[in-house]
């Protein structure tokens, strides 16, 4: 298989799983659908002391388990994977922060309908930035800027995204369906 068709598989692997199965999923969220804790201590999206929105935790997950997360954290999770990526490699990126730099990772939106708009326009960056590599910027390795990835491809660093999306994914569609069938909420059975 050449590389041309390669980052086709890649990109419509990503596509069709979007189109398919996770933008789907995610119609019809409401605000108290995004923000549900339906256990204690569940990491989210919340207001820091400095005004900004941000994703509760640090990176790795401590512990094992590790925490339980909402649908906000969920799609937090995805939409920052995209936006890290983008804001790494295909903008610009004078100072050379690399992909793990908190300096990437904007003010996050506090309601689904920011949320959804949020990952809807950081999907379209990402998906159009991957479509127009070529074969030596797909085998290219990442170097500094990849951080902990410093040493694969941007091939692997796609894989690894897509992995991500449709993890965590799934994990909001199961969330959505506990939350409609009135799982863990007070007052409702299901």
């Amino acid at each position: 298989m050449g590389s041309g068709a390669l980052i086709e598989l890649f990109k419509d692997q990503l596509t069709f799983y979007w189109d398919n199965h996770l933008r789907p999923r995610l119609d019809g969220l409401t605000d108290d659908e995004y923000a549900w804790e339906p256990v204690p201590d569940a990491w989210t999206v919340r207001r820091g002391d400095d005004g900004r929105h941000r994703a509760d935790g640090p990176w790795p997950e401590p512990g094992t388990p590790p925490p339980f997360t909402t649908i906000a954290w969920r799609i937090a999770h995805v939409a920052v994977n995209f936006h890290t990526r983008v804001s790494t490699f295909f903008a610009s990126n004078e100072d050379g922060a690399d992909m793990s730099d908190p300096r990437h990772v904007p003010d996050l939106p506090a309601d689904a309908t920011g949320a959804l708009a949020f990952l809807d326009d950081v999907y379209g960056r990402w998906h159009t930035a991957i479509a127009a590599l070529d074969a030596d910027e797909l085998a290219r390795p990442l170097g500094p800027r990849g951080a902990y990835f410093a040493a694969e491809p941007m091939a692997a660093l796609i894989v690894h995204v897509n992995r991500e999306t449709m993890h965590h994914g799934g994990e909001i569609g199961v969330l959505r369906d506990l939350y409609r069938a009135g799982w863990c909420r007070p007052g409702v059975t299901g």
